[in-house]
């Protein structure tokens, strides 16, 4: 019988594996043409991609970043592919006050809101905990506490429209990597933050969807430096075979270094959008479509 069961479980779980992700496709670009929708971090990376496909789809984007030039280049492309309208209101996400005013813009340029997606972050440094509380701080402002007053401003809009909220975290809310402290606790509490509001409304059956889109390491073809010398590819006859062995910022002498993702973002773009970005077209299948 023991045996039976380990020969059955894992059977079983590849059979409902297979129906799962073999379900049919239900998502129709059509719906989400005349959709109102806020898309921050969208000057560049995944939020000035999912900016263009929602713009062929024929929804209406409100967009915000801190670089006003790329807004301006990002809304001027959405109108040519089809946008049915499209505007941006710059600034910075570290303040509070400015977040609740990209969603009382939405009220009164679109009339409403359909979805909100956050996607915007700010620059954070890739290596070990250098102890500046002040930093994890300001990065909490802008990577978590903008988000909630976001979500809380638009969440009137969003019940009457029966809406979406729409987070783009990252593995790093999942699981502790090394060398993104700071970040990395600004995405556990997105985590902890929007799972637990999306079971409160569930209990109090409020029709408003929350999504938490959790990224991996995405080029998007930042700069690498930063973060290339903290691995070091070594050879040795034991074990055979290259080993990759971590190191402070200087490597020895004759290291072969090995580029990596960095989390930091240089000047005025540092939170225009998220350092796990790719291509997003699958991201927007999963914006239209999944419920949690």
């Amino acid at each position: 019988m023991g045996r039976l069961q380990k020969i059955l479980i894992p059977f079983l779980g590849l059979v409902l594996a297979f129906w799962f992700y073999s379900a049919r496709d239900t998502f129709k670009p059509e719906m989400l043409r005349g959709k109102r929708v806020i898309v921050t971090g969208a000057s560049t990376g995944i939020g000035e991609q999912m900016a263009y496909h929602l713009a062929r789809m024929g929804a209406h984007v409100l967009l915000t970043a801190r670089t006003e030039a790329r807004l301006q280049s990002v809304v001027q492309r959405c109108l040519e592919l089809g946008a049915a309208s499209a505007r941006f209101v710059s600034g910075s996400m570290e303040d509070t006050a400015f977040a609740q005013h990209v969603v009382r813009e939405a009220q009164v340029a679109l009339g409403g809101l359909d979805m909100l997606i956050l996607n915007h972050v700010g620059a954070s440094y890739f290596g070990f905990f250098d102890g500046d509380v002040e930093h994890v701080r300001k990065l909490l402002e802008i990577n978590f506490l903008s988000y909630v007053a976001m979500a809380t401003s638009a969440l009137p809009m969003l019940k009457e429209s029966e809406g979406s909220i729409v987070v783009v975290s990252s593995m790093a809310g999942k699981v502790g990597f090394p060398f993104t402290a700071p970040y990395s606790a600004t995405k556990f509490a997105l985590d902890g933050f929007f799972s637990s509001l999306r079971q409160e409304f569930a209990i109090q059956s409020i029709n408003v969807s929350i999504t938490l889109c959790i990224l991996g390491f995405i080029d998007t073809g930042q700069r690498k430096a930063p973060t290339a010398n903290l691995c070091e590819i070594r050879t040795s006859s034991k074990p055979p075979g290259p080993v990759c062995k971590l190191q402070p910022p200087s490597p020895p002498p004759g290291a072969r270094l090995v580029p990596a993702l960095p989390l930091q973002r240089d000047g005025a773009a540092a939170e225009d959008s998220h350092p796990f970005a790719g291509s997003s077209t699958g991201l927007l299948f999963l914006l239209s479509t999944r419920e949690l």
